[in-house]
């Protein structure tokens, strides 16, 4: 590997460390839950989820985790408790 390689990687570590640089517009994921798998997106700020509780609340387990994992690179949402 080459050392311009290297200064790269090391530079990508780092700003895989500052999640402050990432910014979310879309995202769209399957979320293997314990009994089915969701399918969830995240779209003008806006998550969306196709289960069940996510169409009677706007919110759901699904969600609510992507929201903690992508912390501080997605606008704020309501606090979690």
């Amino acid at each position: 590997m080459d050392y311009g390689m290297i200064g790269k990687i090391e530079k990508a570590h780092r700003y895989a460390e500052e999640r402050k640089r990432f910014q979310f517009n879309q995202l769209d994921v399957t979320f293997h839950g314990d009994n089915n798998d969701h399918h969830v997106k995240y779209v003008n700020k806006a998550f969306d989820c196709d289960c069940e509780f996510f169409v009677t609340h706007k919110r759901c387990g699904h969600t609510m985790a992507l929201e903690i994992l992508l912390k501080e690179m997605i606008p704020a949402t309501e606090e979690l408790v």
